[in-house]
């Protein structure tokens, strides 16, 4: 009785159709947790830099893990806004996310930067699969929120893309 209680105290009222909230819900957990994922790869990344550009791609990666972090609790916070339940765990985490985990002692840096090309890349596809579905459950504002995101993750790709160009 107790945790019915509970979880009723956690019911956020909605005007959004039960089932579209509920797959907005998990596809939006599904970004908080690539967000989590590309966060921690990109700050990976920003640690073991290294070579001659160090530098710059030290900063250019540090930049972009701070806009990715940026995005986790709106997000996050948009599930609860529709009445759902997100993240709770680095284990919830791993379990959802679609980002490949990068645990090598030694990346090189073209490699690195090239990885994170292709996985904002995906994360920017993500998103537009979730802009749909919260198209389809007239949520419009989920949709307008990843519009945003979306941009900034394409401009990521457009600046790590500008970034090798030049590299052997």
């Amino acid at each position: 009785m107790d945790s019915i209680k509970h979880i009723k105290a956690l019911d956020t009222p909605s005007d959004l159709e039960e089932k579209g909230r509920e797959k907005v819900a998990e596809s939006l957990n599904r970004l908080v947790a690539d967000s989590f994922a590309l966060y921690i790869k990109t700050k990976n990344f920003h640690w073991h830099m290294s070579g001659r550009h160090f530098r710059d791609y030290h900063l250019l990666l540090d930049e972009q893990a701070d806009q990715i972090f940026a995005t986790i609790d709106p997000l996050a916070e948009r599930v609860r806004k529709i009445g759902r339940n997100t993240i709770r765990s680095v284990a919830h985490i791993a379990q959802l996310q679609r980002v490949k985990d990068n645990d090598e002692d030694f990346v090189a840096p073209k490699d690195m930067l090239t990885d994170l090309i292709a996985e904002n890349k995906k994360m920017a596809q993500n998103m537009r699969d979730t802009h749909q579905i919260a198209d389809d459950a007239e949520d419009v504002a989920t949709a307008s929120l990843l519009e945003v995101y979306i941009d900034e993750t394409e401009r990521r790709v457009w600046f790590l893309f500008e970034t090798t160009r030049d590299l052997n």
